[in-house]
């Protein structure tokens, strides 16, 4: 198989992931990734590289560039984006530059210069959904607004129905919910995600848009403040420190191994079920907040308990975990890695890193743009 293959932010970590399995397969693959230092610190290129794939190191906002490393491809994993839902807040022109931007430099290159391209899949985000799907005993299925800062002031932390008032149960969100984006960095990659479907139908280029959840996993950067929130515990932890957590921690979420995202991955480009499809990517399964802390220390083999704040940030949803229905019946979907494995593998890997906790400085940004 020598099928030419375009991962951009494939230096990332769910990029690099999916350039292994890719060159595992036999597909000849180029990476196109600017190495932005608050990823790659120095702005090296990393050492987990797979050195069988071809390195460009490029920004995609570089129109030229980018459709230098497009000739000749036939695939395309758009992974280049700007990550971070409470950074995307304050630096807002950053993340709609790089993310909308750099899908517009992109989809631009496709329609109008020649191309062989046969499928493209985007990394979409659950970010986009806003809250949750939620069950009201009287109305059925809802979706709550945002919580007031009046309720959270209060620490009243659930959420109620928008018709009848009454308390309401987290259940699972499907792709036919509404999007109710709360950061700017939800809506750049909710218009990324549209931004392809509309361009790969228009132009009958096959397009997948994979709705990812929260992915965990080796590789993932732990001296990043703004990246995920099991990053950002593992990184206190290994400092002896507590992990800091808003609210009471009983927020659930949908943590996803980066393994599972690859399978995902593959999967949309192998199977034709998957052409102008948008799909969530996830476990299924509903975790706390307060429960991911205290696995890591647990396996960690620390004694080191999570500070609960009981503090709110701005714009936080309370539950969000993903109905994986739909991916597992079209494309054969089933996730393999279960929660505590992935954290296993996880320390495993970090054990070996060298890393900073950056999460006081992040924190201090954060309250002087008042978003804490």
């Amino acid at each position: 198989m020598s099928t030419d293959v375009l991962v951009t932010g494939g230096a990332g970590f769910i990029g690099s992931f999916i350039v292994d399995k890719l060159v595992e397969k036999g597909y000849e693959v180029k990476v196109f990734d600017n190495l932005d230092s608050q990823v790659h610190p120095g702005s090296r290129r990393p050492d987990y590289l797979n050195r069988e794939a071809e390195f460009i190191q490029g920004d995609i906002l570089d129109y030229e560039k980018l459709a230098k490393a497009v000739e000749g491809t036939e695939i395309i994993f758009h992974y280049a984006a700007s990550v971070g839902v409470a950074q995307s807040q304050y630096e807002i022109k950053k993340y709609v530059d790089t993310n909308i931007g750099g899908t517009a430099n992109l989809l631009d290159i496709l329609v109008n210069k020649r191309h062989n391209i046969k499928k493209l899949v985007v990394a979409a985000s659950m970010s986009s959904y806003g809250e949750g799907n939620y069950r009201c005993n009287r109305c059925g299925i809802v979706r709550p607004p945002l919580r007031s800062k009046e309720q959270m002031e209060k620490k009243d932390w659930e959420l109620y129905c928008p018709n009848c008032k009454s308390k309401v149960e987290p259940v699972v969100t499907d792709e036919k919910a509404r999007r109710i984006s709360n950061s700017i960095y939800a809506i750049t990659k909710m218009g990324q995600e549209e931004m392809v479907m509309n361009i790969g139908k228009t132009y009958s280029i096959p397009s997948v848009a994979l709705r990812l959840f929260n992915v965990y996993g080796p590789r993932q950067s732990l001296s990043n403040p703004y990246t995920g929130v099991v990053a950002i515990f593992m990184s206190r932890i290994k400092n002896g420190r507590p992990p800091i957590i808003y609210e009471d921690g009983k927020q659930l979420r949908d943590f996803v191994s980066v393994h599972d995202v690859v399978q995902a991955n593959i999967l949309s480009l192998e199977k034709e079920e998957a052409n102008y499809e948008i799909f969530n990517v996830g476990s299924g399964v509903a975790t706390s907040i307060r429960s991911i802390a205290e696995t890591l220390a647990r396996l960690c083999q620390v004694d080191i308990v999570p500070e609960i704040t009981e503090k709110f940030r701005k714009g936080d949803v309370r539950h969000c975990f993903s109905d994986i229905s739909k991916i597992e019946d079209k494309l054969g979907f089933k996730p393999s890695i279960s929660f505590e494995e992935g954290m296993k593998e996880l320390i495993e890997w970090s054990d070996k890193e060298r890393f900073i906790d950056k999460f006081e400085k992040a924190y201090e940004e954060l309250k002087q743009k008042g978003l804490v």
